[in-house]
């Protein structure tokens, strides 16, 4: 009985695969039609209450509303940078440094698309880089490739940390075995999502560091002259300090100040070190390495719109300054001690007991990171003299993203809210996630830990997003961790890593990037070209996992 029920509850994810996957239908059709699938199964096939189902879409949608607010938030701050001229200025800030295009692509893709990353997430790191790169002469493909690569890494911490912060929050949140998990280990919901958040980032901190010579080889050997991987190690020196100029403070800011700022401080700082470094040649060949003068049809788009850049005058300092004024307001309004952190928490808006079932909802709207972004925009509208004409257009060209977004991104919360908690029901069953959880640990057993970031693949490659695959399997591998005695917060910390592995074959992320320089079509080609980057990552991970394993048990 555990198989048959185990094989049910993986259908709302089997349909999401079957109809984005083989039926090639878009993810604003296929979300909602899985989350009718999945609220079927749990009034009918686990003979839950209506009731539940309900209280369980009412607390689903308040974290779509959130993570919408934070989507708008992000393309606001970015848009209004590039109506004010910020961002061509960062861009003109980012090319002189050296002619080297191995030395071009760290530093816009994997150091500038970081920073991005940390800031914004959800995609805009693509949106940023791939016209910046194709604008100074790399081709289209090959811009693509290295924007969708570099989206691994930095993802999990992406966007001030809301792949943990409301993903995993809202997937564990309210659940009695995980509350009375943590109960055991005396930490606070908080606690434990900063200890998941340190466990991926020390597999993150070792596999990104060598990253950027992934990134190097797989350019060279896909769109260089001779098509070989050694142009790419040619350049193993610089591509090493590059990978630990943004690991290290990424991993230490994990570890001291909790998830929100790796990425965002990883960006920062890497920039701040390798930059110069580069401007000077420290690790630099003497030779520059250029891409085939001749290329294919398939590496150029048919419609590229890689708009000219807005002619700015700001200098580089006063272009710069809402990022940092970013991350200087975010990190004060999460340190405990200063009164701004319980300010932005007086206002808490909390729904007790939906419908009977014991199910809450509690959003604090102010403490969200978005409130912050907004707080910048007014401050850059300011500090850059924008017009009201540039200030309405950076705000038109953000609400056509939530247009886009929001009923995909809104059915797959809700989806995952009725999936987490379908614990309560007439048949005597376990949640679904956990049910699964029974069947794959009896299955995988000790070796799950190799297996647990595939999951997390999956779900960011079906659902477009790292916070919604953490979402939907958050308590699925917090169950299997259970079953199998394994620190349930190390497979987690596997979660976050696969799911931002996936983010560079995520189908939503291809179309994104490959659609601001016209190359919309050629999906199959790019996920091809970056399959061993994702491979080198999951493997990597999988084989850190079992090792981590291997040294808690041993401790």
């Amino acid at each position: 009985m555990l198989l048959l029920y185990s094989l049910v509850a993986l259908l709302p994810l089997a349909t999401v695969c079957i109809l984005l996957i083989a039926a090639r239908r878009p993810a604003a059709q296929v979300m909602p039609v899985a989350y009718l699938v999945t609220v079927g199964i749990a009034l009918w096939g686990w003979n839950g209450p209506m009731a539940q189902a309900a209280a369980a879409s009412v607390q689903g949608l308040v974290a779509a509303l959130e993570i919408l607010y934070i989507v708008f938030g992000a393309i606001l701050l970015l848009n209004t940078l590039r109506a004010s001229g910020a961002i061509a200025t960062i861009r003109q800030s980012l090319l002189g440094i050296s002619s080297d295009r191995r030395i071009q692509v760290i530093l816009i893709a994997w150091l500038f698309g970081s920073f991005i990353e940390g800031a914004s997430g959800f995609g805009t790191p693509a949106v940023i880089t791939v016209p910046l790169m194709v604008a100074i002469g790399f081709p289209p493909m090959a811009a693509v490739v290295a924007a969708l690569i570099i989206q691994s890494t930095p993802s999990t911490f992406g966007a001030v940390g809301t792949p943990l912060l409301i993903g995993i929050d809202a997937g564990l949140a309210g659940i009695p075995t995980v509350t009375e998990q943590l109960a055991s280990l005396e930490l606070t919901q908080l606690d434990y999502l900063a200890l998941v958040g340190r466990w991926a980032a020390v597999f993150h901190g070792i596999i990104g560091t060598f990253l950027p010579l992934v990134l190097v080889t797989t350019i060279t050997a896909g769109f260089g002259e001779r098509r070989s991987i050694k142009d790419g190690l040619a350049v193993w020196k610089f591509a090493l300090f590059a990978g630990l100029a943004f690991t290290v403070p990424y991993t230490l800011t994990a570890m001291v100040l909790g998830p929100e700022f790796p990425t965002l401080i990883g960006g920062l700082m890497g920039l701040g070190i390798v930059e110069p470094a580069a401007r000077l040649g420290i690790f630099v060949p003497r030779t520059p390495w250029q891409f085939a003068a001749h290329w294919p049809d398939s590496w150029s788009g048919t419609e590229a719109d890689v708009s000219p850049p807005i002619d700015s005058h700001l200098p580089v300092y006063k272009a710069w300054l809402p990022y940092v004024l970013l991350g200087a307001s975010l990190m004060l309004s999460r340190l405990e001690f200063l009164p701004l952190r319980g300010w932005l928490r007086s206002l808490t808006l909390t729904g007790q007991d939906l419908f009977g079932t014991g199910i809450n909802v509690s959003t604090q709207p102010l403490y969200l990171p978005p409130t912050l972004f907004i707080f910048v925009v007014l401050v850059t509208i300011w500090l850059h003299g924008m017009t009201p004409h540039a200030v309405g257009k950076a705000i038109k060209q953000s609400l056509p993203i939530l247009q886009k977004t929001a009923l995909a991104l809104g059915a797959a919360v809700l989806m995952a809210r009725v999936f987490i908690n379908t614990g309560v029901n007439a048949a005597g069953l376990d949640s679904m996630p956990l049910t699964l959880a029974a069947g794959m640990s009896a299955l995988a057993g000790q070796t799950w830990p190799f297996f647990a970031p595939v999951v997390g693949l999956i779900g960011s490659f079906v659902a477009g997003s790292v916070t919604v695959s953490n979402l939907m399997f958050s308590l699925f591998q917090f169950g299997v961790a259970l079953q199998i005695g394994v620190p349930t917060a190390l497979i987690l910390g596997l979660q976050c890593v696969g799911a931002s592995a996936g983010n560079i074959v995520c189908v939503s992320n291809i179309v994104a990037a490959e659609a601001t320089v016209g190359l919309v079509g050629r999906e199959g080609l790019l996920i091809r070209k970056v399959l061993l980057p994702t491979l080198y990552y999951l493997i990597f991970a999988g084989g850190l996992g079992m090792a981590s394993l291997l040294l808690v048990t041993r401790t």
